[in-house]
């Protein structure tokens, strides 16, 4: 890929305009994000995108009302059958414009979902949902920064190869844990210094990867921004780290729990609030350093983790991640720079002091999980709700309320949740809860291969 354009920022409408007239971009990528957190669009011409694509262009409204299968499920009131599959209006976000230098002449900008007839946000666009929340903060004076780690397997095999071997005798690319591990790492940077070098091309801040603790898993990590940005540094790095991994004849999974037998793989997330260019969550007078704001934040997190729940763990598989001795969460607790808990305190006693959630996987939607944490920390701080002493210890013990151990009961919160009503509004909350009946009646009608082991002969 000789003679691309390298910008390590965002480009702007006039640079892009450059990059066609002199041909180094030829393809516009014009995505959204759908509720998987997938990247959906079409491929413009650069130059027709730059004399009119780049106003608006249109797609079907069922792309916000389908399952991983890309099915037509009903039981939406935003889309079916009945009314015909209409049209959404794709407008794109100009300021999001960057060039994906792991494609050849390509550049890439993210829209929002409009109601082809009024123009107004689809209200269940992630996108939406996401901008929402952070338009209730600035009322405050308050920006939300965040930061999102990314973990991820990588396999021998290619996509290919593994579906047509109906996804079985999966292998990783690396024999043993490589948490830390540079020997290890260095077998996997064939994928991960394309990763790195191309998504900082791309305007993205990484900071680095590093192995995770298990065999072919990685870890990857973008520096914090303001809330929306970093819903979409992670949208494009794992579009990116799949079609990089694609591109070199690899696998690669953001599944939480592809074998029983191996660690999950997670997506913490790091927030704090910010006022006039400052951490709000710092107080250096409080013996931790966090401000009475940051206490009714991680309040309200605590409070509504189960309401929250389905945001941050969408799937029938996501569940399986939470298990003792596996550094994934069981309990709704918090602690001080403990990595048993649900909800970590990192950067005690200094300016960085910032909440980790660590309940994420691997498979949310980031602009979802990030607008359900704002939601609930927002009520944390309009009711001013108390925080109780961080736990000690092995917080895997003990008597504390659990997450959800499974869909169905996150579901349920998530339906009875007066809190996300409010913040995301009715029809929201009952287009998510259709989402999660949709995987669980999916799940229910299939016979896994586990049930057949155990009972084919002793049944």
């Amino acid at each position: 890929m000789e003679g691309r354009l390298v910008m390590t920022r965002n480009l702007t409408f006039e640079d892009l305009e450059l990059a066609v007239d002199n041909g180094s971009i030829d393809t516009v990528l014009v995505c959204f994000v759908d509720m998987q957190g997938r990247l959906m669009g079409k491929r413009f011409h650069a130059k027709h995108f730059m004399s009119d694509g780049y106003n608006e262009t249109h797609c079907c409204d069922y792309l916000l009302a389908t399952d991983l299968e890309m099915g037509t499920p009903d039981g939406y009131a935003s889309t079916s059958w009945e009314d015909g599959y209409g049209d959404y209006t794709m407008k794109p976000d100009l300021n999001t414009l960057r060039m994906t230098p792991w494609l050849d002449g390509t550049a890439m900008v993210i829209c929002d979902v409009l109601d082809h007839h009024t123009h107004e946000e689809v209200s269940h666009s992630p996108r939406a949902i996401l901008k929402k929340q952070i338009k209730r903060l600035e009322k405050m004076g308050l920006d939300p920064m965040m930061a999102t780690e990314l973990e991820f397997f990588l396999f021998e095999k290619s996509f290919k190869e593994i579906h047509e071997n109906g996804f079985r005798e999966l292998k990783p690319i690396s024999a043993y844990n490589e948490d830390y591990h540079i020997l290890q790492t260095t077998k996997e940077e064939h994928i991960m210094r394309p990763v790195r070098n191309y998504l900082w091309d791309a305007g993205i801040p990484v900071e680095n990867s590093k192995g995770e603790a298990e065999t072919g898993q990685e870890e990857l990590n973008i520096k914090y921004a303001n809330a929306l940005n970093t819903a979409e540094y992670h949208t494009i790095a794992k579009h990116a780290v799949k079609e990089i991994a694609w591109s070199k004849g690899h696998a690669v999974t953001f599944l939480p729990k592809w074998h029983h037998d191996k660690v999950g793989s997670s997506s913490h997330v790091h927030q704090s609030l910010w006022k006039d260019g400052k951490n709000a969550f710092y107080d250096p007078n409080d013996k931790l350093g966090m401000s009475l704001l940051m206490k009714h934040y991680m309040a309200g997190l605590l409070h509504y983790t189960s309401d929250i729940t389905f945001f941050l763990a969408p799937y029938v598989n996501s569940y399986k991640r939470f298990a003792k001795g596996t550094f994934a969460p069981t309990r709704i607790i918090w602690s001080v720079d403990n990595r048993t808990a649900g909800f970590r305190l990192c950067g005690a006693g200094t300016k960085s002091v910032r909440i980790e959630c660590r309940i994420g996987g691997s498979d949310m939607n980031p602009y979802l999980a990030i607008a359900a944490q704002i939601a609930a920390g927002l009520a944390g701080i309009e009711n001013k709700l108390e925080l109780d002493e961080p736990a000690k210890g092995d917080v895997y013990q003990g008597d504390t309320k659990m997450i959800p151990e499974n869909l169905r009961d996150a579901k349920l919160a998530l339906d009875q949740s007066e809190m996300l009503k409010s913040a995301f509004g009715e029809d929201v909350v009952k287009h998510y809860c259709r989402a999660a009946e949709v995987e669980l009646e999916e799940f229910n009608r299939v016979v896994t291969d586990w049930e057949i082991a155990r009972g084919f002969e002793r049944a």
